[in-house]
């Protein structure tokens, strides 16, 4: 159906509706509903089978298919291609069209908001404005059918076509902004939709060079968005060539007031094609000290190991000291100490203490932790152990903890005595002490 129903054409529709032959139309309809489930659903099977073992299927719905089947875009362009053909074999066995009349620009319809929805939630997984998107497109998409249906839609047309206004040498009218905004948005929907699909294949199961597909799933994001919205420009009838001064006046307000904005964007691609930092990187900014759990074009989060998480404009890791615990190994020293009394045999305690430290779980075996003799304080001796930890994401106060009770168990097994603070106090007599006074007294 490619024109709206005339008043004449509606009250034959009606007519129509209300022979037995809408029975064998329903019975089609349902059958071009049930085969395009099926097939749906048979695909969906197949993609899920034929993902990568450990990758959960349902972790993140596709556009396609969604999480019901029929929530997604290919059920309803797939039944709307089904009752198209069957629309076509209706007068070849003398049915004439009714139910088939209505339902085409409801799966039409259908099929938008179901792209829609999908593409938004996909693009703006955590924006609180996708749920109000939706149901405004699907009250416009409903309220576009029924108008088609009922014929008034050219007479609104018509009457929008009428409402023009001069804007600088051209003549606008309201319906050709209605019709490029609504071509804008169609644009802007599949560029978004193929910007996410490209982003969703290029991070699936990425375990290697992460930060490469990052940047790749950004950079192909930006440029999609770019190209669809000079196709949106483009539809919605601005004429190109003027954005020529628009583009010179936004490059000297990036060099003005967007000039921190456009380093953080370029220091973001940067950090991604350098791969000075990568996801999961322990690093230290700013005496801030997390693990690196996203990179995005403008900002880098960290989120330390008491779960707090701080935003770091990729601008300041360029210019500034990073300190990065897992750039070429992920391996990090630790160390502690102990003090143990004088006289005790160092030669056997030792390589006792460096057994005791390697059985704590967190401590790697190579390279060894080693036991030095520190110093000579004035209590005791004091001994410095430091050994080597593979995973800095998991804190350091907890394996030195373990370490420093492991030591505690050895020395209370080899019955080492640690010593306390000792102070060694001289008693004068009367005597004494007023020969003392007087030499003092006398300058002596």
């Amino acid at each position: 159906m490619s024109q709206p129903l005339t008043p004449g054409e509606l009250s034959r529709l009606a007519d129509d509706l209300l022979k037995p032959s809408v029975l064998t139309e329903a019975a089609l309809l349902l059958a071009c509903l049930l085969l395009a489930w099926l097939i749906v659903r048979t695909l969906r099977n197949t993609l899920e089978q034929a993902t990568v073992p450990g990758q959960p299927h349902h972790a993140a719905p596709s556009v396609l298919f969604g999480r019901n089947v029929i929530d997604g875009v290919l059920f309803p362009l797939l039944a709307l291609l089904l009752a198209l053909g069957a629309r076509k074999l209706l007068p070849v066995i003398g049915v004439p069209l009714a139910v088939f009349k209505l339902v085409l620009p409801v799966l039409l319809s259908l099929a938008a908001i179901r792209l829609t929805a999908r593409v938004m939630r996909a693009a703006f997984p955590t924006s609180r404005w996708v749920r109000l998107i939706e149901r405004t497109v699907s009250w416009l998409a409903w309220v576009g059918v029924v108008l088609w249906i009922t014929g008034l839609l050219p007479i609104i047309l018509e009457e929008l076509d009428d409402i023009t206004w001069k804007l600088g040498a051209n003549q606008v009218s309201l319906r050709n902004l209605i019709e490029g905004a609504l071509s804008a948005v169609i644009v802007l929907i599949v560029a978004l939709w193929v910007s996410a699909a490209i982003e969703s294949r290029l991070l699936t199961g990425a375990t290697t060079n992460i930060s490469i597909r990052k940047m790749a799933a950004n950079a192909s994001r930006a440029l999609l968005l770019f190209v669809g919205l000079l196709f949106a420009l483009s539809a919605a009838g601005i004429d190109l060539t003027a954005l020529g001064v628009l583009g010179g006046a936004v490059g000297v307000g990036i060099g003005f007031g967007l000039q921190k904005l456009a380093s953080n964007y370029v220091s973001g691609f940067v950090i991604l094609a350098e791969r000075s930092l990568r996801i999961g990187d322990m690093v230290v900014v700013d005496g801030f000290e997390g693990r690196i759990t996203d990179i995005k074009t403008r900002y880098t989060v960290i989120r330390a190991l008491n779960g707090r998480e701080s935003i770091v404009p990729n601008e300041m890791l360029i210019t500034q000291r990073i300190e990065n615990a897992s750039l070429a190994d992920s391996q990090v020293s630790v160390s502690t100490g102990v003090q143990v009394a004088y006289g005790t045999d160092l030669n056997s305690l030792m390589p006792r203490l460096v057994e005791a430290v390697k059985a704590v779980p967190r401590v790697v075996p190579e390279p060894g932790p080693a036991v030095q003799l520190k110093g000579f304080g004035a209590d005791g001796l004091d001994l410095n152990i430091a050994f080597w930890i593979a995973d800095p994401e998991g804190g350091q106060g907890n394996v030195r903890s373990d370490v420093n009770l492991a030591i505690l168990a050895c020395l209370n097994e080899q019955g080492v005595e640690i010593p306390f603070p000792q102070r060694v106090m001289r008693h004068i007599g009367v005597a004494a002490a007023t020969d003392v006074a007087v030499a003092a007294s006398r300058g002596e």
